[in-house]
């Protein structure tokens, strides 16, 4: 697929992260992956090497094991860590549903079996 903007790419990405929990594990590794590199920054700068193994390899399992389909990092890289750190922000103030809403997106409903 061809994306004419960044703006374009975000519906679509939204809409390949349909479900809570894949959305969850991107929020998780992102999280992980800003600690390591604010650790690299302050103390010792090999644990940059630690970034994106937490950063994609959340992401990544959320892919393939929840959400079920290939992450876009593969095809559109600068896009898809962009609009990473924007579903990362907006999930951190809480305003992750309204932007669902508003691109007129339904989240997938998980069954939680226990």
């Amino acid at each position: 697929m061809n994306f004419r903007s960044l703006e374009e790419f975000w519906s679509f990405y939204v809409n390949q992260h349909s479900k809570a929990s894949t959305r969850r594990w991107h929020f998780v590794g992102t999280l992980i992956a800003f600690f390591f590199l604010i650790n690299a920054i302050l103390f010792k700068w090999w644990f940059v090497f630690f970034v994106p193994v937490f950063g994609y390899g959340f992401a990544w399992y959320s892919h393939f094991f929840v959400e079920g389909n290939s992450p876009e990092t593969f095809r559109h890289p600068l896009w898809s860590l962009l609009c990473d750190f924007k579903m990362f922000g907006l999930m951190l103030t809480g305003q992750m549903d309204k932007e669902i809403k508003r691109l007129g997106k339904r989240p997938v409903l998980q069954l939680v079996l226990i």
